[in-house]
């Protein structure tokens, strides 16, 4: 197995694990969020119905600039838009990415745009 699909299989297997755990309801919906090599996406989900509450991704964002600052904004954007729907409080699911880097930034940004996990 090479490189690559040896990194894949592991965040699989990271992200399964994660799942596992984490469930998304009406009242505290699931924060998911996904790394691509250009942007970041988030979004909030609740499990119980099937369905995205609100959503935010860098293509959004016209932040220039380093990749971190716009997953603060995009974290910023999507607590503004769950506010706007009466969601104060959220369960955060890295997508079996590691806690830092992207991931972290934009979990700050949620937090200080008022949303609570």
């Amino acid at each position: 197995m090479n490189n690559q699909k040896q990194k894949l299989y592991k965040r699989s297997i990271r992200r399964k694990r994660v799942r596992s755990r984490i469930s998304g309801s009406q009242e505290r919906p699931r924060l998911s969020v996904f790394k691509a090599s250009r942007h970041i996406y988030a979004q909030l989900i609740d499990d119980a119905s099937g369905k995205t509450l609100a959503s935010a991704s860098s293509k959004e964002v016209k932040a220039k600039g380093k990749k971190t600052d716009s997953a603060k904004e995009v974290g910023k954007m999507l607590a503004a838009k769950a506010l706007a729907k009466n969601i104060k409080a959220a369960k955060f699911d890295r997508g079996g990415f590691a806690y830092h880097g992207r991931i972290k930034a934009l979990a700050e940004g949620a937090r200080e745009g008022g949303l609570e996990f």
